[in-house]
C-alpha cells in the first residue's frame, strides 16, 4: 500500500490541468484547511474533492470489498468514509462548499469524460452555491 499514491493521481492532474486551461486558479493540498482538499479556490471559498472509489467506498462498478484480508480492508475503507464525512462538515461549518468528484466519472464504463467534468466543475466553481458532487452516469438508466 505505501507504493499507492494518495496525491496528484491521474485523475487529479487531468482536472487540475482543465480547469487551468480555462483560467481557474486554485491552490494545491491546502494544509490551511482540515484533510488538505486536493483543489481549494480562495477565491470562490470553493473546494474540489477528487475520490478514487475504491478507496472511499463509492457505490459504483469500480468499487468492489476484496475477497481477502476483509477486515482490515472493510475497517479501512469505513474509516475513510468517516473521515470524509467529519471533514465535510467541518469545511460546511468553515464556509466552504464542496465538489466530490468520483473516479467513475473519469473513467470506467461509466465515464462522463474529462470535457463534461470539466465544464461541470469550472460551472460549479463560478456559479453554483450549493455542496454537489460528480459520479459517472447510471447505464441501467440510459436504456
Amino acid at each position: 500500500m505505501s507504493g499507492i499514491k494518495g496525491k496528484d493521481t491521474l485523475p487529479e492532474r487531468m482536472l487540475r490541468s482543465a480547469l487551468h486551461k480555462r483560467g481557474l486558479r486554485y491552490r494545491l493540498h491546502y494544509k490551511g484547511l482540515p484533510g488538505k482538499p486536493d483543489m481549494v479556490f480562495p477565491r470562490f471559498r470553493a473546494i474540489i474533492l477528487i475520490h478514487g472509489c475504491f478507496w472511499h467506498g463509492h457505490n459504483c462498478h469500480l468499487f468492489k470489498w476484496p475477497g481477502t484480508r476483509q477486515d482490515f480492508w472493510r475497517q479501512k475503507i469505513e474509516s475513510n468514509r468517516a473521515r470524509d464525512q467529519r471533514n465535510l462538515a467541518l469545511y460546511h461549518e468553515l464556509g466552504w462548499r464542496t465538489l466530490t468528484v468520483w473516479e467513475c466519472s473519469l473513467k470506467g464504463r461509466t465515464k462522463l469524460g474529462i470535457d463534461q467534468v470539466t465544464e461541470i466543475a469550472a460551472h460549479w466553481v463560478l456559479f453554483d452555491d450549493r455542496d454537489a458532487e460528480i459520479t459517472g452516469r447510471d447505464l441501467s438508466l440510459t436504456s
